[in-house]
């Protein structure tokens, strides 16, 4: 009879190392957020405060000049990026790189905006073309250097918006570094 004491004490000990092995990795919070149609995929935004940004008003003056951002620090940041949900460093409206003679040649791309995100399947970086599941986009070749080093397949770390002030091209927008780019969609 003195054996079973020492069984619940051996079983107690045995249940006690098992929790404190594992406590540890259960305290780590994911960052997977629950996606459209129940999937767990999205990890959260780094940039823009933790979260992906409402669309990018379009401009009224089409000759106002790229919108910067002024640093406490005293240094300027033109890159094309979001912070506290301003979009900053867009192109002019009247910019003759993004004349198109036949906006939307290729189709329009629908799903765009905030509550869309998406892996890249595929990317060719020599003809700047990456690859959702549902279609194809071409980076514009003078942002190309803005995004060659992003992490491609990483995740689900892309959103796609639609460009107010350039028709035909879309923004696409890095959720982990907040640097945004010009796409053209080249259809499915």
């Amino acid at each position: 009879m003195k054996t079973r004491p020492a069984l619940w004490v051996a079983s107690i000990l045995i249940l006690a190392a098992a929790f404190l092995v594992a406590s540890p990795a259960s305290a780590q919070k994911s960052d997977r957020t629950p996606q459209r149609g129940g999937r767990t995929a999205q990890t959260r935004p780094r940039a823009n405060q933790g979260h992906v940004p409402k669309a990018p008003p379009a401009r009224s003056n089409p000759v106002e000049q790229r919108q910067t951002e002024h640093l406490p620090t005293g240094h300027v940041n033109d890159m094309p990026h979001v912070n506290h949900d301003q979009w900053f460093g867009h192109e002019q409206p009247n910019d003759a790189r993004f004349h198109m003679d036949h906006p939307f040649s290729h189709g329009r791309f629908t799903h765009f905006g905030p509550t869309f995100r998406y892996p890249v399947v595929r990317i060719d970086a020599n003809l700047h073309r990456f690859w959702f599941r549902n279609g194809s986009f071409e980076v514009a070749s003078w942002d190309w250097p803005l995004c060659a080093e992003w992490c491609w397949d990483c995740g689900e770390d892309f959103v796609v918006y639609d460009d107010p002030d350039h028709p035909g091209w879309n923004l696409l927008y890095n959720v982990h570094t907040g640097v945004y780019v010009h796409v053209q969609y080249m259809g499915r």
